[in-house]
């Protein structure tokens, strides 16, 4: 009596069980007020977005003419980070900047 060696019904089980899904994204957003300063927000930018000068700057301006703008775009463990490091900034300079994040 012999035994098959390969079992394709099985390993297509298998393959399918063992899938990896990607973990959801957010992006991350800066909401434009009345009193934070623009300086303020490309500072943000730079710092906790790592965004260079002139990337920086276009975000804040698009903050500032559509009312928010995308910083960038994480996981979820990380955009939570993110939105908890720039209300931290923000509090202790004083200013009312609001950081949320959105399932993309």
């Amino acid at each position: 009596m012999s035994i098959p060696l390969e079992r394709p019904d099985i390993e297509e089980e298998t393959q399918s069980e063992t899938e990896v899904k990607e973990p959801p994204k957010y992006k991350v957003l800066l909401h434009n007020d009345d009193y934070t300063t623009m300086e303020f927000v490309v500072h943000v930018l730079k710092t906790v977005f790592n965004k260079q000068e002139e990337e920086a700057i276009q975000i804040m301006l698009s903050v500032h003419r559509n009312g928010s703008g995308v910083c960038g775009i994480y996981t979820a463990e990380v955009a939570e980070t993110k939105v908890a490091r720039v209300s931290h900034l923000a509090k202790n300079e004083g200013y009312p900047l609001k950081c949320t994040m959105e399932e993309v």
